[in-house]
């Protein structure tokens, strides 16, 4: 499995619409490509600035599809609510834990 890591830092005030952006037209996008598991957003509770989005993949191949064909739109979608650049890595998810994941969430 791997998992794409979003690290945000968001204008004042712009919380409430960058999360309704993400359920209302990121997320369906992402749920259309084979291969994506899950998304898990993260809000830092001492930092109202900062939030993190995790995608988990299935597989490379189905993350790499993902990031050529849409997420330059995603990331158009993502700058209007954004203070600095989008911090972006790519992981690969620890065997042990993908294992517990996979059994926890259905595919």
């Amino acid at each position: 499995m791997f998992a794409r890591f979003l690290e945000l830092t968001i204008k004042p005030g712009k919380k409430l619409e960058l999360v309704k952006t993400i359920k209302d037209e990121i997320i369906p996008t992402l749920k259309s490509y084979k291969g994506f598991s899950d998304v898990i957003h993260l809000e830092v509770e001492t930092d109202p600035s900062k939030f993190f989005a995790i995608s988990i993949w299935r597989d490379r191949m189905d993350l790499e599809k993902y990031t050529k064909e849409d997420f330059t739109k995603i990331k158009a979608l993502l700058d209007p609510f954004l203070a600095a650049p989008i911090v972006v890595r790519h992981c690969a998810v620890n065997e042990a834990i993908s294992m517990k994941f996979e059994t926890a969430v259905p595919a």
